[in-house]
């Protein structure tokens, strides 16, 4: 019996895929790589094996601690301090959904692609501090480090699912207990898909930030005239003669929107961004990389 031939979407599919996750791989290490140009980690005193810096000794420091070769050769005492080299756990989400596939001009980044981006890149940044990455409801939702970590976030968020909803739902953590917490998303889908599981996360993991990833188009709303909207898969449609007439009411239901995340931010003591896919992606990964790398 024959075996039956791959569709032609789903060969479509696996060749996009096996052109994206390289290519991704390559953009995200360039992109870390000049983030992390003249930073030096987590270089910080505390538990660990590196060598970082001698001080001068205080009243209260353990005797153990004193290097006495260093201090005979002054009058000073100096203690022998380590690099401080406690990894923790980072949770991210990228959000897949349909409606991050909008991208509003010819040239510019889809919400998606963006939000991929930075995912990938962060892992990359994380990855090199010896963290440990999870992206939950996925391949790579075991928290790990190192290179195969990276390589399964790279598979994890190039894959094309065959079934993707409209909007994103932001994903249940588990078991999954995370010291801190990022989320990328344009958060257009319903309040019950994004805050209720963001306040359970938020009140059993630790620190988080908030990435709201928007087109330009989608803030300044452009359109005038007859126009059909439609959701990126196809689900809702709207049509109007008078497109210019709805844009005062839109624009106040998205800052509404923006709003309601920045204060569940502030309340949780999470951070929260607004970005744009026609900015600099640096630009949001260094944010991103300062947030969670306790420097903020």
């Amino acid at each position: 019996m024959n075996q039956p031939r791959p569709s032609a979407d789903l060969r479509a599919a696996s060749e996009g895929l096996a052109t994206t996750f390289p290519a991704l791989m390559v953009e995200a290490s360039r992109l870390a790589a000049s983030v992390a140009m003249g930073d030096h980690g987590r270089r910080r005193a505390g538990v660990g094996e590196d060598f970082w810096q001698y001080r001068q000794a205080l009243p209260g420091d353990d005797l153990a601690t004193v290097d006495w070769r260093r201090s005979g050769r002054s009058d000073i005492a100096y203690v022998r301090e380590r690099e401080w080299e406690s990894a923790h756990t980072v949770a991210i989400w990228s959000d897949t959904a349909q409606s991050m596939d909008y991208s509003g001009k010819r040239g510019v980044s889809s919400k998606g692609e963006r939000a991929n981006l930075l995912a990938m890149a962060l892992s990359v940044l994380l990855s090199k501090a010896g963290e440990r990455i999870a992206f939950p409801a996925t391949i790579a939702a075991t928290p790990r480090s190192g290179e195969r970590q990276l390589q399964r976030i790279a598979q994890a968020i190039s894959t094309i699912e065959q079934a993707r909803p409209e909007y994103g739902s932001v994903p249940e953590f588990g078991d999954l207990k995370a010291a801190r917490s990022v989320f990328l998303s344009d958060f257009m889908g319903a309040e019950g898909q994004i805050f209720p599981p963001l306040k359970t996360i938020a009140e059993r993991a630790g620190t988080g930030c908030l990435v709201h990833i928007l087109d330009d188009t989608e803030e300044v709303f452009p359109f005038d005239g007859r126009v059909i909207f439609e959701s990126m898969g196809g689900g809702l449609s709207f049509e109007t003669h008078r497109a210019k007439a709805l844009r005062e009411e839109y624009r106040e239901k998205l800052a509404q929107r923006c709003a309601a995340l920045e204060e569940f931010a502030r309340q949780a003591g999470w951070q929260y961004l607004k970005h744009y896919t026609s900015q600099s992606p640096k630009a949001a990964l260094l944010w991103l990389h300062m947030v969670i790398g306790g420097q903020r």
